[in-house]
């Protein structure tokens, strides 16, 4: 599994507040430069159409005001990954062709500088734990009336709903998978409320208990999980401390490892790792 990271310079620090929309009209020039037919394929506006890539910001140190956001320096930088190798490596040479090209943003300008393709190891757990990169839009999705009902990790329909967009995304690309075992648990979920393409959108960021089938989650892990994913929203990195020790659990590696060697050296208990108390 593939991740591109991409580099780019701005004019200036300034940067439009709906990063969304900026970094989406970056893709659609770039898959237009590169193939008209498949530009047709993935932004036609005669049918809506399922994408299998997810993406995300990184904005160094930025500072959010009402209409812009100004950032340290000149560059940021965007993570992108494809559950479809075929069209990770048409939108790798489709963003080839936009290097050092001016892309025109609002009253300002961005320019793609490089192009790194990072390996992402593995998923062979059935269990893993992720910090979301960019937030979780969950949706309930009304065709006959075209609304939409957001739900975040506060509500208890969450998990539920988290599953039935999942249930969708399959079911619309066609892939036949078990999806029985998959669940989501909120470990340390928030709440946010920014806008999503101009519209105020409950949202949720956080550390999430993802459970599946190994192919499942690496599914995931390239496409995005939940509403919106081609839109700057459901990318994730797996944290990979399901194993070994942290400040909270400091205790326990002290108390089941080394406990006989550490009263006996200091007649004390050290069961944190700050030893505030």
């Amino acid at each position: 599994m593939t991740e591109l990271n991409l580099e780019f310079e701005v004019e200036n620090p300034e940067l439009p507040l709906e990063m969304d929309r900026t970094g989406l009209s970056f893709f659609k020039a770039s898959v237009k430069n590169y193939s008209s037919e498949w530009f047709e394929e993935l932004y036609t506006k005669k049918k809506s159409v399922i994408k299998t890539y997810s993406w995300s910001f990184f904005l160094p140190e930025a500072r959010f005001g009402t209409e812009t956001i100004r950032i340290r320096g000149n560059k940021f930088f965007i993570s992108f990954s494809d559950a479809n190798m075929a069209e990770l490596l048409k939108f790798y040479n489709a963003f080839s062709l936009m290097k050092n090209k001016s892309h025109p943003m609002n009253k300002n300008s961005m320019k793609l500088v490089a192009i790194k393709a990072q390996n992402l190891q593995e998923i062979k757990d059935t269990e893993i734990i992720i910090k979301m990169q960019s937030s979780l839009i969950v949706r309930k999705h009304n065709s006959e009336d075209n609304t939409d009902i957001y739900y975040t990790c506060e509500d208890a329909e969450f998990p539920s709903m988290v599953k039935e967009n999942l249930r969708v995304f399959l079911e619309k690309l066609n892939i036949n998978m078990d999806i029985s075992n998959f669940s989501i648990t909120p470990l340390k979920g928030k709440k946010v409320v920014s806008k999503v393409m101009s519209r105020y959108t409950d949202q949720s960021i956080g550390i999430y208990k993802l459970t599946g089938n190994p192919e499942l989650l690496n599914l995931l892990y390239a496409a995005g999980l939940g509403s919106r994913r081609s839109e700057a929203y459901g990318k994730f990195p797996v944290m990979h401390k399901l194993f070994g020790y942290g400040p909270d659990t400091f205790g326990i590696l002290t108390t089941q490892k080394f406990f006989g060697d550490m009263i006996n050296t200091t007649g004390l208990l050290f069961d944190n790792a700050h030893n505030e108390y």
